[in-house]
């Protein structure tokens, strides 16, 4: 995992602190959260299977619903 380092203004780091504390969840856990709905939002791949296929012009598949 590559490791880097952020900064936040105090009124920012105490918002995200905060919500940590009540979601009793890691910094990290937010942070992962944080930056996949990032790159979702912006229609970006989330995960290197997706990356690659995408870079070899092969498009993703979708999901197939069923009838019935």
């Amino acid at each position: 995992m590559i490791g880097k380092r952020v900064q936040f203004d105090d009124e920012t780091w105490a918002a995200v602190n905060l919500l940590r504390q009540e979601r009793r969840r890691s910094f990290q856990q937010l942070a992962d959260e944080a930056f996949r709905d990032l790159l979702e939002k912006y229609h970006r791949p989330t995960d290197l299977k997706t990356q690659l296929k995408e870079s070899a012009g092969i498009s993703p598949k979708k999901s197939r619903k069923s009838k019935g």
